[in-house]
């Protein structure tokens, strides 16, 4: 496992997804926003090596969301301190499921399309195709509406029309060489018919004109239909990670 690779998609990954407060605490990243979408409001460890301090560090983590109004919410991957899982779950944290990240060259698939809407924020039309794919919580929606005026990389938000009616939609953000696909959605009365790869193609080509070379996504690791479409696009599972949250 490369781990400087896995670094650099981690802090790739930070920046791709804003958070109205940050804060570290020795190796940890803490991220905090309106409590909607994980990544944002999540603490993630950036070094392997280990914490001598960590016991003591997850209790004052823990009170630094409290103080948000916020359940502590930590993302394991790789990058972990040896020991931070066994002592979440002596606290009473508990796994949920697994999300594989995923990494490919843009060359073998991007492609232009006339049809593809590039909007510099999500609107109305984006957020209802969005709302197909994943239960929306009011604090999700907000954040992603605030997240396009808090970006510090080139971002773009896509929509496909057809037959003039919002069918699929992403997001996409260019860090350098690197571009993060996310929220990649296709209104179920327009599946079956290739929009989802055609927005990738799409979205790549924008992905190119920004410089990026490299893509980039996360992926539940038990949708096999989308991991599918994505390696036949070239892309390799990278890592896993999962977030552990305090049962009840």
């Amino acid at each position: 496992m490369d781990l400087e690779w896995i670094a650099t998609l981690e802090r790739a990954s930070h920046t791709a997804v804003p958070a109205a407060r940050t804060a570290f605490d020795g190796p940890f990243l803490l991220r905090g926003f309106l409590g909607g979408t994980g990544r944002a409001n999540a603490v993630s460890a950036l070094d392997p090596a280990p914490d001598p301090a960590l016991e003591a560090r997850l209790p004052r983590i823990e009170a630094a969301y409290a103080r948000l109004g916020l359940p502590a919410r930590f993302r394991s991957t790789p990058l972990d301190p040896p020991g931070l899982e066994a002592a979440l779950l002596r606290r009473g944290y508990r796994p949920e499921s697994e999300t594989a990240v995923m990494a490919g060259p843009l060359e073998g698939f991007a492609a232009p399309d006339a049809a593809l809407e590039i909007l510099p924020a999500p609107d109305p039309d984006w957020l209802a195709i969005l709302a197909t794919a994943e239960y929306q919580t009011p604090q999700r929606r907000a954040e992603k509406q605030e997240a396009a005026a808090m970006m510090m990389v080139p971002a773009a938000w896509l929509l496909l029309r057809i037959e003039g009616r919002p069918a699929a939609s992403g997001q996409v953000a260019a860090d350098g060489p690197l571009l993060g696909f996310f929220d990649i959605a296709t209104d179920p009365a327009f599946r079956r018919r290739g929009l989802g790869r055609r927005l990738l193609a799409a979205a790549a080509d924008w992905g190119q004109s920004q410089g990026a070379a490299t893509g980039w996504l996360q992926v539940s690791a038990t949708n096999a239909a989308a991991m599918n479409l994505y390696e036949a696009l070239g892309f390799r599972e990278v890592y896993r990670y999962r977030y552990f949250l305090r049962a009840g």
